[in-house]
């Protein structure tokens, strides 16, 4: 079989499964292109104990979209080891419990739209039948939805879907490639939290804008919080949307 999308519903049965037990267990974590979310970065950061400067200078590196000017962050290449995941070991992934969104989700792909006058998503989903990976034709005995249940995954597609709203948005307000200081701002506010925090507390960076009682505290103490936060405040101080605050 050639490598195909298939459409699935979270009704259908799952017939895929991997384990070290299938033959070609960590083999697609070898060569690998994979984009990063800012939620991904947050969750393997905070498993490995590190800043977020330190983790993106150690593990990742930075580009840009060509037509949106966007930061694109992924893994950083080692033709040494063939290009593999930095975070992999003989016996698996030594972040799993944290492991990005589109390891969780392998092998769907996931789609979305969004319904403009209410903000309700759909989901849409289709298996990815590639010939290199024999983990099709396992039965897993779940549905597809009891599977990314089992994979963890709603947690990171919720955080990400928050990021495609913010990209949708500049798309909408500001077609075309965004300037390098709004992308180095774009990225520090969401990629790199440590930097931005720091930014806040030293730099009066929100000076000026009136917070609800208890923020402040809330995004120096909790990534999640100030990631959020971060979603809110480049709506306003990138694309000029009026200031809320939704964390």
């Amino acid at each position: 079989m050639n490598d195909e999308m298939i459409p699935v519903g979270l009704n259908d049965p799952m017939g895929f499964a991997c384990g070290p037990d299938t033959p070609c267990f960590n083999e697609c974590c070898r060569d690998l292109n994979q984009a990063l979310t800012p939620y991904d970065i947050l969750r393997m950061k905070q498993a490995l104990g590190m800043a977020s400067h330190a983790f993106l200078q150690a593990y990742t590196t930075l580009h840009h979209g060509p037509e949106t000017g966007l930061p694109i962050v992924s893994f950083k290449p080692n033709p040494a080891t063939g290009h593999a995941c930095p975070l992999v070991r003989e016996a698996g992934c030594s972040v799993y419990e944290d492991r990005p969104a589109s390891c969780r989700m392998y092998p769907l792909a996931r789609a979305i739209s969004r319904d403009r006058a209410t903000g309700k998503i759909q989901e849409y989903f289709a298996l990815m039948h590639e010939d290199h990976c024999k983990g099709f034709g396992r039965e897993s005995g779940a549905t597809v939805g009891q599977w990314l249940e089992g994979q963890k995954v709603i947690d990171h597609n919720r955080e990400n879907d928050k990021l495609m709203g913010l990209i949708s948005l500049k798309n909408q307000i500001m077609p075309g490639e965004l300037d390098s200081t709004r992308a180095d701002t774009f990225y520090t506010a969401l990629y790199d939290l440590d930097t931005f925090r720091g930014q806040i507390k030293n730099q009066n960076r929100l000076a000026g804008l009136d917070l609800p009682d208890g923020v402040y505290d809330r995004i120096m103490a909790d990534d999640l919080v100030l990631l959020n936060f971060s979603v809110d405040w480049l709506k306003y101080e990138l694309f000029g949307k009026a200031f809320t605050v939704t964390v």
